[in-house]
């Protein structure tokens, strides 16, 4: 069985710290998503600053945990997958702030039509990578209770999958007055919005990879 934090305190703490900016990362890029679609453009601003900062702090901590675990050799017969799971991790915080700042620059114009589909996009997709972080939480305490956490990860995927298809099908036969150069640019964004989880996704795949690996 794992047990990483009989380990080391340190790491341990490290982890949580790290778990701790991505949970904050997630929710400042679906409060700052739903901030640009309803035209919040001061809050859309403090969203776009809090997930940098946080953004980089989750980095600097993901590499002391890179370079403990080689400093001390912690847990070399895994090492490698958990490492590799934690920059899958920060890549979900990567992606939501590189996607604001998207918004930022591009201001796409999202039609009053659409405007409850992309929002219920942001939740979604929000939410599984909101789900995927108690899974990997759960993983270094007890690995068994993973695959029940893991399984809302996989729902919201699938519901933001489906929403995200509909959202682009709705924008390329039912929005007529719009030119196929902002038809694009919608699609774009959402496919973005989506995106973020599909990373969760890859997240929970890792997880349940891992669980079965510890348990051979």
């Amino acid at each position: 069985m794992l047990n990483i934090f009989k380990t080391s305190k340190s790491i341990s703490r490290s982890i949580d710290d790290f778990f701790d900016k991505i949970d904050l990362g997630i929710l400042n890029f679906k409060k700052g998503a739903s901030n640009y679609i309803n035209g919040n453009t001061f809050e859309f601003d403090q969203n776009i600053k809090a997930i940098s900062i946080l953004e980089k702090e989750a980095d600097a901590i993901k590499r002391q945990i890179e370079n403990d675990f080689y400093l001390h050799s912690l847990m070399p017969n895994y090492a490698s997958d958990i490492l590799n799971l934690l920059e899958a991790i920060d890549d979900i915080i990567d992606r939501s702030k590189d996607l604001l700042s998207q918004f930022d620059v591009e201001t796409p114009h999202v039609p009053e039509s659409i405007k409850k589909d992309y929002l219920e996009l942001i939740s979604l997709s929000s939410k599984s990578a909101e789900n995927v972080i108690p899974a990997a939480r759960v993983f270094f305490r007890s690995p068994d209770e993973v695959k029940d956490r893991i399984q809302k990860v996989l729902f919201y995927h699938r519901e933001t999958d489906v929403l995200s298809n509909n959202i682009k099908r709705k924008i390329f036969q039912e929005l007529e007055s719009l030119r196929l150069s902002e038809k694009i640019h919608l699609r774009y964004f959402a496919l973005h919005i989506e995106q973020i989880s599909y990373s969760a996704k890859r997240v929970a795949h890792q997880l349940s990879t891992l669980v079965i690996k510890i348990k051979m």
